[in-house]
Formats: C-alpha cells, sequence, structure tokens
C-alpha cells in the first residue's frame, strides 16, 4: 500500500511540474552561432516548459516544434509590419506559409502570432504608430478567414512604457498620452476578437534606469517598504506595475482581456546589477510568487508567464546596455547558470542544460606579449569588441577585473571565436596568437564558439546529396 501511495505521489509531482505554472519563455537568435532547434526542444521538454514564443516565423526553425506538446507563438519582425498594414493579400499568404502549412495532425501547436516587438517604444520615435494597429487587423482577418481565428489568436508584445501613472500609483494607470487613443482602439479590438493584451515587465530595466529606485522593490520576498495606493499595499515593482495596466484598459472600456506577461527576467552580466546573485534572487521570489497563483492585487488569479529568455544573445543590441546579452537562463551553448526552483515548492535543483554540444577546437586568441608595434593596440581592440561581444569587461561585469592585457586578449578571442576561429580573425598586425591553453583568467571565461548549427545542417544536407547521388548511379 505504502509503495501504491508513493506511486501516486511521484505521478502527481511529475503532472505539477511538467505544466511549470503556466512559464513559457522567449527564444530569440540574434547570436554569432545558435542551437539547433531540435536542442532548444530538448531543454523546454527536459525542463517541463511547454510554451516558447519566437521573434520570427522561420519554417525551418517552427517545423522542430512538430509533435511536442510545446505551445508555440509565432512572430512578425517590426521591419514588415507595413507590408501587412497595407496588404491583406499579404497577410492571407504569410498566414498560409507560416502558420497554415504546420497544422497536420501532429504538427505544430502554433497559438499566438506576435504582430510585432514593442512597435510603440519611444525610442522608436512613432516609427510604427501608423503600420501596427492595421497590421494587427490584416493578420486576424486573414487567421478568421482560413478557420482558425478561434483557436489562434494575434496579439502585439508591448512594453511596459505604452502606460504610466504619472506620479501617483497604479489607481492613476492610463495608456500614454501620445497613443491612448490608439491603445484604446487595440485593447478594444482584443476584446471583441478574444485575444490577450501582451506586456513586458521588467524590474530590472526600473532599477537599472532610476538610480532612486529601492532596489528591494524589484524583488518578491516582501522586504521592501510597502507602496500604498487607494487602499492596496504593494512590495514590488511587478504588481504595481501591472495593476498600472489593469487601470489603463478599465479606463480604455476593454476590462476582462486576458493579460499575458510576454517577456519577464533578470540578466546575469554585463552591469552592476546584472548578476548571477540578483538574478537568482530575483527567479527565486518570483517562482514562489507564480506558485501561489495568486496574480495582483488588481488581477487575481493565474496569470502566463513568458521568461526572458532561454539563451544568451551575444548580438542583440547594447543601446540599451551591456546586459543586453545576457538575459538567457541558460548560458551561450545551452548550459544553466545557477540552480532555480522553478516550482516554487523549495525544490532548487540545476536546469537540465543542452545535450550533446559541439565546441570549436580548444583554441584561444590572445595578446601577443612579444608583438613589437602596439600603437595600433586601442584601434584593434575597438574593431574587435564592436564587431564581438566584450559586454563581461563592462563596469559591474563579470571580466570587469581584469588588467590591461587581459582586456586585450579577451576581445582578441572573442572576435576570433565568433568567427568560428578563422586564423585570419586572429592577427591584428601580429598582436595577437592563438595558444591551446585556456586561457581564461580567474572567474572570466573565455568562452570556445560553437560548431554551429548551420554548418552542422550543411554537411548533413551534402551527405544526404552525395547518398541519393550514388544511389541513382546504382540503379543505372
Amino acid at each position: 500500500m505504502a509503495h501504491i501511495k508513493m506511486l501516486i505521489w511521484v505521478c502527481c509531482l511529475a503532472l505539477w511540474t511538467s505544466f511549470a505554472f503556466g512559464i513559457g519563455v522567449n527564444w530569440g537568435t540574434q547570436a554569432a552561432q545558435t542551437l539547433h532547434p531540435s536542442t532548444i526542444v530538448q531543454m523546454l521538454k527536459d525542463n517541463k516548459i511547454d510554451k516558447v514564443k519566437l521573434f520570427d516565423s522561420d519554417h525551418w526553425t517552427v517545423k522542430y516544434f512538430a509533435n511536442t506538446g510545446i505551445e508555440v507563438m509565432v512572430g512578425i519582425p517590426n521591419n514588415q509590419l507595413g507590408k501587412f498594414a497595407s496588404d491583406y493579400d499579404f497577410a492571407k499568404e504569410w498566414v498560409k506559409n507560416n502558420v497554415s502549412t504546420h497544422l497536420y495532425n501532429g504538427g505544430v501547436n502554433i497559438k499566438f502570432v506576435a504582430v510585432g516587438n514593442e512597435p510603440f517604444l519611444k525610442s522608436y520615435n512613432g516609427s510604427f504608430l501608423k503600420s501596427t494597429f492595421p497590421a494587427l487587423q490584416n493578420v486576424q482577418k486573414a487567421l478568421n478567414a482560413v478557420g482558425l481565428g478561434d483557436k489562434i489568436k494575434a496579439t502585439i508584445p508591448q512594453n511596459a512604457d505604452v502606460y504610466d501613472s504619472g506620479n501617483g500609483g497604479p489607481s492613476n494607470g492610463n495608456f500614454r498620452s501620445d497613443i491612448r487613443d490608439l491603445m484604446q482602439n487595440i485593447c478594444r479590438f482584443f476584446k471583441e476578437n478574444n485575444a490577450p493584451f501582451l506586456v513586458n515587465i521588467y524590474p530590472f530595466l526600473s532599477l537599472n534606469e532610476n538610480k532612486h529606485f529601492p532596489v528591494e522593490f524589484a524583488f518578491f520576498d516582501g522586504t521592501s517598504k510597502p507602496v500604498k495606493d487607494n487602499g492596496i499595499s504593494y512590495t514590488n515593482m511587478f504588481d504595481a506595475n501591472l495593476d498600472t495596466l489593469v487601470v489603463s484598459m478599465r479606463k480604455a472600456n476593454c476590462a476582462g482581456v486576458k493579460i499575458i506577461v510576454g517577456e519577464i527576467g533578470w540578466p546575469t552580466d554585463g552591469d552592476l546589477y546584472g548578476n548571477v546573485t540578483m538574478a537568482k534572487k530575483f527567479y527565486s521570489g518570483f517562482f514562489k510568487k507564480i506558485a501561489t497563483k495568486k496574480g495582483t492585487p488588481l488581477y487575481p488569479g493565474y496569470i502566463e508567464y513568458y521568461l526572458f529568455s532561454l539563451t544568451d544573445e551575444n548580438q542583440k543590441s547594447i543601446a540599451p546596455g551591456s546586459f543586453e546579452r545576457h538575459w538567457g537562463i541558460f548560458k551561450y551553448d545551452g548550459q544553466p547558470k545557477f540552480p532555480m526552483d522553478i516550482t516554487g515548492q523549495g525544490r532548487e535543483t540545476m536546469p537540465v542544460g543542452a545535450k550533446n554540444i559541439k565546441y570549436l577546437e580548444k583554441k584561444w586568441c590572445i595578446l601577443n606579449k612579444y608583438a613589437q608595434d602596439i600603437g595600433k593596440l586601442p584601434s584593434s581592440v575597438q574593431y574587435a569588441c564592436s564587431r564581438s561581444d566584450c559586454t563581461a569587461t563592462s563596469y559591474g561585469g563579470s571580466c570587469n577585473k581584469l588588467d590591461a592585457n587581459g582586456n586585450i586578449s579577451y576581445a582578441f578571442n572573442m572576435y576570433f571565436q565568433m568567427n568560428g576561429q578563422d586564423v585570419e580573425s586572429c592577427v591584428f598586425d601580429g598582436m595577437a596568437q592563438i595558444v591551446q591553453t585556456n586561457a581564461s583568467i580567474g572567474s572570466c571565461l573565455f568562452p570556445l564558439g560553437l560548431d554551429s548549427a548551420g554548418a552542422r545542417i550543411g554537411l548533413d544536407s551534402m551527405i544526404n546529396i552525395l547518398v541519393g547521388f550514388f544511389l541513382f548511379l546504382a540503379l543505372l
């Protein structure tokens, strides 16, 4: 009897963790060498994450999610919104080629289409204000036309800067004045089509951008001084932010629209506040919050979340800060950074990393200490960093304490690895040399590049072509 009870408990535990409390993950591919989609599927399944948000709809990538049970959100980049807005036939063709084509028995479980990505950011200076809503309408119309509108919804991932509360609390929330009419129309469109409002909320950015922001208010452990608003006591930024959106939606007469948090996370490098210790603290409190299934004071109950992000991306723009390339809960090679308790139940374990990863040869590019002409060193380092990724050497970064020679070697090596260890990428006018001894210094990792998925796919394709050719000859 005891064995039966134990078996039931284990089965229930497996079922409990398999849904990971509505947690999905963003997977971006702005990296010099990306993991193969089949490896991403393995990582998601091994870690019981059953939702993934993509930033495009690349057919080759999406097909690997077929027959996996993983729910997929495909994306339309901002630079394509104009075409979708002006040409309904283009939207219909896109739905046919990027959605319908995957929906066969055992195919891809596409649930959402993300139209643009934070298109109303202030930094875009209104570039997508006229195209986003018409694009959204055309995509949803195209989905409806082929009978998919009831189960696949078009939405827009919005940054939290589309609403604010001025100097007040959440109860003063409203959509930004310059886009208020537009946001109200979009929100009502969601309500009419039973589509969700997707919002990206980053407590880290609030902390990073405001030196007066109370640090503990970015976390979930309840140690921050409460902020009281209209009879509600807020102890963390996330709850206050999302409730500001709730109030804004109520004022737009679209209360009841489902809210999904499309991006939330904490970077692990490249900034004084962006490090593994603070990321671990953030996720620990965040997962405990999710486990309660209590939502926020004005939006109680279950909320879907997509972590940002799955892996680091070493080619993302660093205009916002060096931390932008370090949002992953896994490193560039799919290996976990720190233990996590994704269940929020006190079962902290190291996430399951990517398996069977192939790296480039064990070679590193470093400063040649015997170099004669060192006058070009500053410009060479600048060149290497501008075309690779030196963000770990930023203030507060994991490699910030390197000496001058260490910084030079780090820059040279990153350029070398991100260029596939091409020998020509480790010259720098004779100031660099290739070594076979690990060049890492203390806790500063000098990474090896990945044997890129694209190269392996190319090899596999060539082998298949050759096999087919020889079979053809044998039949002659």
